[in-house]
């Protein structure tokens, strides 16, 4: 199975509008996070398309790993640090 890339290690807060549909960059590609800009192209993964429920701030996924997807569920908090964050060397 693929990994997607982890674009971030936090959510990130985005105001949507009711009835509004936004689509979530699956794949962890996009310079446009937390949504698609269709770098995904032969990746294996496609977007995901998110319907606002109600006007509002709402916590993106970065890390691409949540079980809630496109939501964070705070799995952010789980991932292992990098390799040169966690050695200490820059």
């Amino acid at each position: 199975m693929l990994e997607p890339t982890i674009a971030g290690r936090a959510p990130i807060a985005i105001d949507v509008e009711a009835g509004k549909t936004y689509y979530w960059c699956s794949c962890g590609r996009s310079s446009t996070q937390p949504f698609c800009s269709g770098a995904h192209q032969d990746s294996g993964f496609e977007p995901i398309a998110y319907v606002a429920e109600r006007t509002g701030r709402v916590y993106f996924c970065a890390c691409k790993q949540s079980a809630k997807k496109p939501l964070c569920d705070g799995t952010h908090k789980t991932l292992p640090l990098p390799i040169a964050v966690a050695s200490g060397s820059s």
